[in-house]
């Protein structure tokens, strides 16, 4: 073993001093997301904005024009803002090569235009960038949105981007119903009408606004539906702008509207902002500096010692503690991306040294208390993990490893980590409406709009996880309470906990025993201890009954104790749609329903080779494929699994294999591993006795 030198001589000094500074470079650049959640807006929730002009916030909404029936005057002319108080960091210029680093951000937004008149309306809303929290300037009601004004627009200096939502034709205007994107000006650099999509902004309808604004590739997206309805693939505009060359590095985001002498009520009902947080210092120190600053330190022979004496001691402290610190320190800077490690104390005084009456759930690694970060108003969710160290650090882990490379809109964000005393620590962002199984069970349950687009969202996530990804990654705990619903009630998947990313060159993750929930574990996991991309597709179909009947999967009606035979019931018997929940009473779209339920059970295939793909589940719940075919008679379950599915061709005829007879029954496993003996299972004693020619014999046990 190499000897410790027994003293230090300056060039090894400012050496060492030089590679510290650089090793310790990277925790600058750490970075995690501002965001906002505004799920309605109340006189609490003032001192977080500028009302600025006519603007106000009055029955939980943004009104960013006046909102008076009594007096016509009122109404006219006017023009107003609602801004965030806090600035926001947008671009920053890289001293190491002199370009420009541009944040990226994704918001929701939902949008209520109320017609004030039978006869025309005006003029519009706008997302905004703005310089400074000063009120619009005068004379900026009219088509000038609460922006700029006859002598201000377009000037340079107005240091303004903004996504319009125009209701009135001006002559530079395509038509009175269309969104663009206003730099410095109103007259668009770019519009869309929404006439032949069917969204007219001005009839008082909820509708959310989805802006995607990607820094790395300076481009933006516009998506904009009716609440309640998927986020739609295809924008409704998109462009390439960089920011950077028009807001100031520092600049406000909100709303801004205005009336002309046609007036209308300009609403905000909610909002979620989440913007990429770039760091205070630069982009780093450049090259020269932390060379001068190397230099400078280790020619202080006093500091120098002094310095290497306290490091000194704090190794050693760092070796009695233990080292799995610096070990999970090392695994993680491993990490593309290294997330951001929170101080301890942060998190502590952010959930109120973990007060029980923050826990928002527990499950079977730890607890999740809701947050708010000090000296902000960001909301966090901080996952405590709670197994012994070794178990706790390797759950810690795989849990941190997966989910920091993901990216995708339909899962849960990770914000950071933190590790102290060994207490392991998650951060993520908040999802203020909780999560799906609080809703269908705890509540009045969810509209079907809600349902449908909540369905699709995870199906989307799914999709990512399994077939985008640079690697497959099965999820593993795919259930109602591990998919959160954020301001907007767009599905995210979470809870990665038991989720394993596997090599392209594997196909599934096998595990001494089997983990996960009863009732959304597939059959042949049981025997193989594998889980796979159809183990998860097993897991999603039964959430997918869970949301369409509003009933837990493990539940006695009829007769049956699962969910989903006795959904296969009421489609052999052609009374599929009995199965919706009754709470919706009636009002939800029966193709929809029969779409999703024939979904469900085709994902809950007892057979993995007959579930369909995530490209496929994907097209189904979009609507650009038909529902799947599913056999009026749930297949028994046989391991090993017959070389193609016991059941095709056409389901209605039943039209298999001549002399087939399968027979299930309640069994009990023993996890001897042998797969070989062609175990027969299914959860409820049904015998079907097949011949050629022959009717079917129905007997249930």
């Amino acid at each position: 073993m190499m000897r410790r030198p027994t003293r230090l001589n300056h060039p090894s000094a400012v050496a060492t001093t030089l590679l510290l500074v650089i090793a310790l470079l990277p925790a600058f650049h750490a970075a995690e997301n501002i965001t906002y959640s505004f799920t309605s807006f109340n006189e609490s929730l003032e001192s977080r904005f500028d009302k600025l002009g006519d603007a106000n916030i009055n029955k939980e909404a943004l009104q960013l024009t006046p909102d008076s029936r009594k007096d016509e005057a009122l109404l006219v002319n006017k023009s107003g803002r609602i801004l965030l108080r806090d600035p926001i960091k947008l671009w920053d210029r890289q001293q190491t090569n002199n370009t420009k680093r541009v944040a990226s951000f994704n918001t929701a937004f939902t949008i209520n235009v109320v017609p004030e008149s039978d006869v025309a309306t005006g003029e519009g809303l706008t997302f905004l960038i703005a310089p400074s929290l000063d009120d619009p300037p005068p004379g900026s009601h009219g088509p000038y949105l609460g922006l700029t004004n006859a002598s201000l627009d377009g000037n340079n200096p107005n240091h303004f981007v903004a996504i319009e939502f125009d209701t009135a034709k001006q002559s530079f205007d395509s038509d009175d119903n269309h969104v663009g994107l206003d730099i410095n000006g109103v007259d668009s650099n770019i519009t869309s009408s929404l006439t032949p999509l069917g969204i007219k902004i001005v009839n008082g309808t909820n509708y959310v606004v989805w802006i995607d604004y990607d820094g790395v590739h300076r481009h933006v997206w516009v998506y904009m539906a009716i609440e309640g309805s998927d986020k739609p693939v295809a924008p409704v505009l998109n462009a390439s702008i960089d920011i950077s060359y028009y807001v100031l590095q520092r600049s406000y985001l909100g709303f801004s509207a205005s009336t002309g002498s046609h007036f209308e009520l300009n609403c905000v009902l909610a909002w979620n902002l989440t913007v990429e947080n770039l760091p205070d210092d630069g982009g780093g120190l450049s090259i020269g500096a932390i060379i001068g600053v190397a230099v400078g330190v280790g020619c202080v022979l006093v500091v120098m010692t002094l310095t290497t004496g306290i490091l000194v001691v704090f190794c050693r402290r760092k070796r009695v503690a233990g080292n799995e610190r610096d070990m999970l320190r090392k695994k993680l800077n491993g990490l593309p991306g290294t997330p951001r490690e929170f101080e301890y104390k942060e998190l502590k005084v952010a959930t109120g040294n973990f007060d029980e009456r923050r826990k928002l759930g527990q499950g079977a690694f730890g607890e999740v208390y809701k947050g708010v970060l000090p000296g902000s108003s960001m909301e966090v969710a901080v996952k405590r993990f709670s197994r012994d160290k070794t178990s706790g650090q390797d759950d810690f882990l795989a849990e941190l490893t997966i989910i920091n490379c993901l990216r995708h809109r339909n899962l849960v964000p990770l914000l950071g980590w933190c590790h102290k005393n060994g207490v392991l620590l998650l951060v993520y962002e908040f999802m203020p409406n909780g999560s799906l199984d609080q809703h269908l069970y705890g509540g009045g349950g969810l509209v079907w709009s809600r349902r449908y687009n909540i369905v699709a969202g995870v199906a989307s996530a799914l999709h990512y996880i399994h077939h985008e990804y640079n690697q497959m990654v099965v999820h593993r705990d795919l259930k109602p309470s591990n998919i959160m619903l954020d301001a907007t009630f767009d599905a995210r998947l979470g809870d990665f906990g038991l989720a394993r990313a596997l090599d392209t060159d594997k196909t599934s993750f096998t595990e001494l025993g089997v983990v996960g929930t009863r009732g959304y574990i597939a059959n042949e996991c049981c025997i193989t201890h594998k889980f796979t991309r159809e183990s998860d597709v097993y897991a999603f179909g039964t959430v997918v009954l869970e949301v369409v009947c509003g009933r837990r999967p493990l539940y006695d009606v009829s007769g049956f104790h699962l969910l989903v035979d006795w959904v296969w019931k009421l489609h052999r018997e052609g009374r599929l749609l009995e199965a919706v929940d009754p709470r919706l009473g009636g009002e939800y779209p029966a193709k929809d329903a029969e779409r999703l339920l024939l979904l469900g059970l085709a994902c809950s295939q007892p057979h993995p080779g007959a579930r369909p793909k995530a490209q496929a589940i994907v097209q189904i719940v979009s609507r650009s494929a038909p529902p799947p075919a599913v056999p009026k008679f749930k297949p028994a379950f046989v391991w090993p699994p017959p070389h193609r599915p016991l059941f095709e061709g056409n389901h209605d005829d039943h039209n298999w294999t001549s002399g087939t007879t399968l027979t299930s029954s309640t069994a009990t496993f023993s996890n001897s591993g042998d797969s070989s003996a062609g175990v027969v299972w299914t959860t409820r004693a049904l015998s079907l006795d097949v011949e050629t020619g022959d009717r079917e014999k129905i007997s249930r046990a």
